[in-house]
């Protein structure tokens, strides 16, 4: 009752366009109209990579990733609704929206085994001063309550700030990130649902084996796949082999094939 009352005194609008929220939608800052206007990304796609077919030959946008990277999807199109409810999360301090977009990934696509550990691309320290949180680690944790799979937010770390890449062209993403992350040294161990780094005094209580460990590198966005490659390069370095990525958005990009 306080909440159907409060709905009645101040109801909630959606974020995206302002219209009302139905009560059952109380709780969801975007609304289910908004919500159908997110286009999914369907095949035919590079089984690799997801980049739209045709393709001649083989797709030049995944033909340098990491061996250990063996694919990479997207919920859907980063159209002008979805690039708001990106640009909300990341720029507007709506970090709560992570959950919309985390129910559009979870309806669009197959959900990774319940063993597999969700791995956040991290924020540089300065950015993350700035902003109060990763939209990545958010956008996990929300995926790892529905699909009931475990979190490891201090597995990479940046090795140093990188320039934004929004307004850089492919090649000069493959520059910006080049070695910008790095596996932290430690062990890891179970902690309230995360796998973290163990301190001193902590009590281990499993072992995490990185090389027997499907990850799963979460992003909000894939424009060229240049940052999921080099995170998952440092991935391959500290010994992982199986690797997956997923992203709410995908930018509609110039065919690289």
């Amino acid at each position: 009752m306080p909440n159907a009352l409060a709905q009645l005194l101040l109801p909630a609008e959606c974020l995206l366009c302002h219209s009302l929220l139905p009560f059952a939608h109380s709780d969801a800052l975007v609304c289910p109209v908004c919500r159908h206007r997110w286009r999914a990304v369907r095949p035919p796609w590079c089984e690799r990579c997801g980049q739209p077919a045709p393709h001649f030959g083989p797709c030049r946008l995944c033909r340098d990733w990491p061996a250990a990277l063996t694919a990479a999807r997207s919920a859907v199109w980063l159209d002008d609704s979805a690039r708001a409810a990106v640009h909300a999360l990341k720029y507007g301090g709506w970090p709560r929206i992570a959950d919309d977009l985390a129910a559009a990934m979870v309806r669009e696509l197959a959900p990774p085994p319940r063993d597999a550990v969700l791995v956040p691309i991290p924020l540089g320290a300065g950015r993350l001063r700035a902003r109060g949180y990763n939209q990545s680690e958010r956008l996990a944790r929300a995926l790892a309550a529905r699909w009931g799979t475990a979190v490891a937010p201090e597995l990479l770390r940046r090795a140093r700030e990188t320039a934004t890449q929004t307004a850089l062209t492919p090649i000069a993403r493959l520059a910006n990130v080049a070695g910008a992350f790095e596996m932290r040294n430690g062990d890891l161990e179970m902690r309230n649902g995360d796998w973290g780094m163990r301190s001193g005094s902590a009590h281990r209580t499993s072992a995490f084996r990185i090389s027997q460990s499907a990850l799963v590198l979460i992003d909000d966005v894939f424009t060229t796949g240049a940052t999921l490659a080099e995170a998952a390069r440092a991935l391959a370095r500290g010994g992982a082999t199986s690797i997956t990525a997923l992203t709410f958005g995908r930018a509609i990009i110039p065919d690289f094939t």
